[in-house]
């Protein structure tokens, strides 16, 4: 049986559209020979998510965006999200749409994150839809607490200057620099002092080194005689310990004992008792002494003077018979 040439145009012309068809879904992600699931997500917003958007599980594209539809609900309008999955994969209940993005232009794709759940979802049920921060909002929360610290070091500089300003006031000022005037001043002074330090040095180096030259042999001296020191050192110590052995509180004792009995006699003599007492007390015996030693001077004088009155030797037995003087 021949075909016309109309049925054959017709043929090719049939398979020319399949293959377009199959050549559009398959450029755009769907293969329309494979077994495809639908699932869905509902968004609040959907900021460059287009159909076709791949979905993502661990990095690997399990599937695509079919298409977006604007509803209703709760007076709001939201965002209906068709997936196709293209991979027989199991999807745990409670697992997470994610809208990520996926360049700096700001395309975005969905990554499924998936739950512990050990129940799975089927086609045709709704998961639950998240967000990844845009570079907006993650650019916001990097730079919000660096706003917040640059915002708090500003406010300290502003009271620290405002600080600065009142204390650096114009007596403040006139302070400092009469401060530093007497600084100046100080350390002219100092460098007056260290020349003529410098000088006394130079004029008298040679006293100086005379005076080092003394100590040096001083010290070779005592190095010599180191044991001779030493020796009387231990003698001094032998003392000490003599000493700290001997009984010196018996000894004080008994001077205080004797100092104590001679302060009583010193009182017995004050107050005039005993004879001792009664001679520096009683001036009678003095008086009496006193004319006895002038009584005895009077009688040596005329014994002096005319010795015969007292002794009469002669040869004759004459007598002197002149009278004696008063």
């Amino acid at each position: 049986m021949k075909l016309s040439k109309e049925v054959k145009t017709g043929i090719v012309t049939l398979i020319a559209i399949a293959v377009v068809v199959w050549g559009f879904n398959f450029l755009n992600g769907n293969d329309i020979f494979k077994k495809s699931r639908y699932i869905y997500a509902i968004y609040d917003k959907t900021d460059g998510l287009i159909d076709a958007s791949p979905v993502y599980v661990s990095g690997v594209k399990v599937g695509q965006v079919h298409k977006s539809t604007l509803i209703k609900r709760d007076n709001k309008y939201k965002v209906l999200v068709t997936f196709i999955l293209s991979e027989d994969i199991k999807i745990p209940k409670d697992s997470k749409a994610k809208l990520v993005s996926v360049d700096l232009l700001g395309s975005k794709a969905i990554d499924l994150q998936f739950s512990n759940s050990t129940i799975y979802i089927n086609t045709g049920d709704t998961i639950l839809a998240d967000y990844e921060d845009d570079l907006k909002t993650a650019v916001d929360k990097r730079i919000a607490p660096l706003q917040k610290k640059a915002e708090s070091l500003i406010s300290s500089i502003d009271s620290v200057m405002q600080v600065v300003q009142e204390v650096l006031n114009a007596n403040v000022r006139q302070g400092l620099v009469a401060s530093f005037e007497s600084i100046k001043t100080t350390l002219f002074s100092l460098q007056h002092a260290a020349s003529g330090i410098d000088t006394l040095v130079t004029t008298q180096k040679s006293k100086v080194s005379m005076i080092l030259s003394k100590v040096e042999s001083l010290a070779a001296n005592l190095e010599k005689n180191n044991d001779k020191i030493t020796n009387v050192l231990n003698n001094f110590s032998s003392i000490s310990d003599s000493l700290a052995k001997s009984n010196i509180k018996t000894t004080i004792e008994h001077a205080n004992l004797a100092i104590a009995q001679v302060n009583v006699l010193l009182d017995g003599i004050n107050n005039g008792k005993g004879t001792i007492g009664k001679l520096v007390k009683n001036d009678s015996i003095y008086n009496n002494l006193n004319r006895a030693s002038n009584d005895l001077d009077l009688l040596l004088i005329d014994l002096r003077e005319h010795p015969k009155r007292y002794v009469s030797v002669s040869m004759f037995g004459g007598k002197d018979k002149s009278k004696p003087k008063k």
